[in-house]
Formats: structure tokens, sequence, C-alpha cells
């Protein structure tokens, strides 16, 4: 079963690179498409499957895995690597595949009745200097594994952000009022630590310690800057990633969690949650020192 799903994983990409139609190529296609746009290309990309488990019944089986994409991208002479991990299932009858596709992630709705003022009222005054560096280096070291020394989520993209910024030395505030402040502690944590619609309306409005200034550009971003998601514009904020690079134009590469990923185009126009109705947030951390 691992060789099939492993042959089946390299042909999938072939073709979507080679520009063979095939339903299964409709994420590459929008990646390929948006880097059209910025005048890129995907020079190589490879997949690799990893099997979580799998259920057999009668002549059925049902694959759960793991694919570790990687695309070698050339945007105006600048070569990197962008990555990225997705969850699928595959089912096979009598050892030939017959579907394929990706899984399910869960939603949250936790902390979801918190209030600006609740999250930012705290009478602790942290001074901090962000060091950025430090904040991309753990982006850049987690962005696939989980951290043990932190709880960790089948929703965990901005728990995972949270603790690249407290790496790059931004003190945790409010502990333990799980509505007040920024903090995760003792297997407890507070909602904008973990919950990325609370994480977006406590940066910019936040008094004291972590705190962010939003601009209107994402070329204004710095590295260890973060950027926040409402995939359908409806005002609640689902998504948080963190800019770990810039490409040759100047715009933001983002590491993330959840669909796990590393060095990917800010805009998200090649993921399967994007709308046309996306709204974006551009958060500079605040630095007291600079």
């Amino acid at each position: 079963m691992k060789e099939q799903l492993q042959a089946h994983l390299m042909k999938r990409v072939k073709q979507c690179v080679s520009n063979s139609r095939h339903i299964s190529c409709e994420k590459i296609e929008r990646k390929k498409e948006s880097l059209s746009k910025r005048k890129g290309e995907i020079v190589k990309a490879r997949a690799t499957g990893k099997i979580n488990h799998q259920s057999e019944e009668l002549e059925y089986s049902k694959v759960f895995y793991q694919v570790h994409f990687q695309y070698v991208i050339n945007h105006k002479d600048q070569i990197y690597l962008e990555e990225e991990v997705e969850e699928r299932v595959a089912e096979f009858y009598k050892g030939i595949l017959i579907e394929d596709r990706e899984a399910a992630v869960a939603q949250t709705n936790e902390g979801e009745a918190f209030t600006i003022a609740e999250l930012t009222n705290s009478n602790e005054r942290a001074y901090f200097r962000y060091d950025r560096l430090k904040a991309v280096k753990y982006a850049e070291r987690w962005w696939n594994e989980y951290n043990p020394r932190f709880k960790s989520f089948e929703v965990n993209c901005t728990n995972y952000i949270s603790q690249c910024l407290h790496a790059g030395e931004a003190p945790m505030t409010g502990y333990p009022n799980r509505s007040k402040g920024w903090w995760m502690q003792s297997q407890n944590w507070s909602y904008s630590w973990t919950v990325a619609n609370a994480f977006r309306w406590y940066l910019p409005n936040a008094k004291s310690g972590l705190r962010a200034k939003e601009v209107k550009d994402p070329m204004e971003l710095k590295r260890g800057d973060v950027i926040c998601y409402d995939f359908q514009g409806d005002g609640r904020f689902d998504h948080t990633t963190i800019v770990t690079a810039k490409d040759k134009d100047g715009m933001p590469l983002v590491n993330a969690n959840t669909a796990n990923s590393r060095m990917r185009y800010w805009a998200y126009e090649d993921s399967t949650a994007y709308t046309p109705n996306i709204q974006y947030k551009f958060l500079h951390i605040i630095d007291d020192y600079s």
C-alpha cells in the first residue's frame, strides 16, 4: 500500500507541474497561477507520503496519510524552497486507488465570547526588545513539528505563531485569566494565545507587553511580523501566519501550522480555504526599544 501511494503521489505531481489537466491538480494549478502573476515558476516539485493509519473492511482500504510537498521556486532569479504538508485520505478497492481527497480540518469556536476590553486590560507593564531573528529561527525549526514544551492542538496555527513571538522575547502577561493578556502556562492558556480571532483583536489593542501596529501594505511588514486571515470575509478571523522571508518584489513569504507550510506566498491564493471575500490584517510587532 505504501509503494502504491507513493507512486500515485509522484505521478500526480509530475502531471500537475507539466500542465497535464487532472482533478487532483487544483491546488498546484492555483499555485502556478499565483506565481505566474508574480513572474515566477515552479522549477521542480516533489511529494512524499507518510501513512498515519489505515482501516480495512472486506476488499476496501482507507488510508489516512500525510503528504509533504516541496516546490523549488524561481521568482525573478531568486531561488527558494517552498514546503507544505497536507493531511489526506485515500481509498483503495482490491488494491486499486479509487479516491484521494484532502482530509477535513476541525474548526474551533473556543474563546469567541471575549471582549476587546477583557483581552487587553492588564495592570502589568512589560517592556521588551523584539528579537526578530530568534522568532524566525523558531518558526523555521518548528513549522512541521510540535515543540513538546507547549501543548499542541488540532487547529494549531495561532498557538504556533504565539510560540514564535515568545521565542522572540515577547513577554507573557495576564496569567491566569484566560480572557486577559497573552500567555500559556501550566497546561492552560489565554484565548489570545491560541484562537485566531482573539489573537487578531488582541495585538493591535493591547496596552502592554506584546502588541502590534496595523499597516496597510504587506510590503511594510518585516520578518517576524504576522498576518491574520478572514477567509470568508465575515469578520471572524480563521488563520495566522508569520513572515519569515521576502520575495524579489519585497512581498512576505510566511510560515504556518495546521496546514503546515514554510516560505509560502502571503496571499494564500492557492489555499482551498481561499475565497474572493478574503480579508487580511497586517500586524507589525512593536519593539519598545526601536
